[in-house]
């Protein structure tokens, strides 16, 4: 996108092999119109393709991660979801690398979906997360409804779903929706920290690992094994499983090339 920062409504940036995407909509707390939705979904088919990159941090500007669907571009005709994907294009279809959600402020709506389209969650203590469109006799829709049960206990998921009321960090965090939480204005450093971590392991093995946890769900027991195996029976004949073990033995740290 052209322009300054300021006028940019999605920011990308690299930190090392970490893609780090902000919603820069502050003063409308973040909302999602049809352009950020387009941005952030380009943002992850690039985190997709590009080699140098092994995971992604997805996060919003001036201490929000984001009140949710822009209402005003929704009247408008607009849709902040992708066809066939998604809202902002990871919803339906979240990217093939790690994603990790750092959370300042409140998470609402369509913005608490984005969270739950992430992987794991870096949380600042004053950070909140809530559906409330039970409130507007609307339903959750756009992946709360699916995707919160699977996060959490079906208790508190149906207890935040059923009553709209949010939720706070430290809560979040004791019912496991939040990886870690931090001091307030230090969710991106820490979420950079986590994804750097995982960026340092064989990109083909992680791959692999969250390919198998997002799918195993919907496998029947007399076919997970069989199913686990398609999967990753590639990454143990690769190029990068010999390199980790060569490495090991040698004392030294791996050079990945993704194959």
């Amino acid at each position: 996108m052209a322009g300054s920062d300021d006028d940019r409504k999605v920011l990308v940036e690299r930190r090392g092999a970490v893609q780090v995407v902000t919603i820069n909509r502050p003063a409308a707390r973040n909302a999602l119109d049809a352009d950020v939705a387009r941005a952030v979904a380009a943002a992850m088919d690039e985190l997709d393709a590009d080699d140098g990159l092994r995971a992604g941090v997805l996060t919003g500007a001036g201490g929000i991660f984001s009140a949710g669907m822009d209402l005003k571009a929704f009247l408008r005709g607009e849709s902040p979801a992708i066809p066939g994907r998604g809202l902002c294009g990871i919803t339906q279809t979240p990217p093939r690398k790690p994603l990790i959600a750092a959370v300042e402020g409140w998470a609402l709506a369509g913005g608490f979906e984005l969270v739950l389209a992430c992987d794991l969650v870096v949380a600042a203590r004053t950070a909140r997360f809530g559906v409330p469109e039970v409130k507007r006799s609307l339903v959750a829709a756009g992946g709360a409804a699916l995707l919160l049960p699977q996060r959490v206990p079906r208790a508190v998921a149906l207890e935040m779903l059923l009553t709209g009321e949010p939720v706070d960090a430290g809560r979040a965090a004791a019912v496991g929706l939040v990886n870690r939480l931090v001091d307030e204005g230090g969710a991106v450093d820490a979420a950079v920290e986590l994804a750097t971590a995982i960026a340092a392991n064989g990109p083909l093995a992680v791959a692999a690992t969250k390919q198998v946890v997002l799918s195993a769900p919907a496998w029947g027991p007399e076919e997970a094994w069989a199913r686990q195996e398609e999967i990753v029976r590639p990454v143990f004949g690769s190029e990068d499983a010999r390199e980790g073990s060569t490495a090991f033995a040698e004392r030294r740290a791996p050079v990945w090339r993704g194959r």
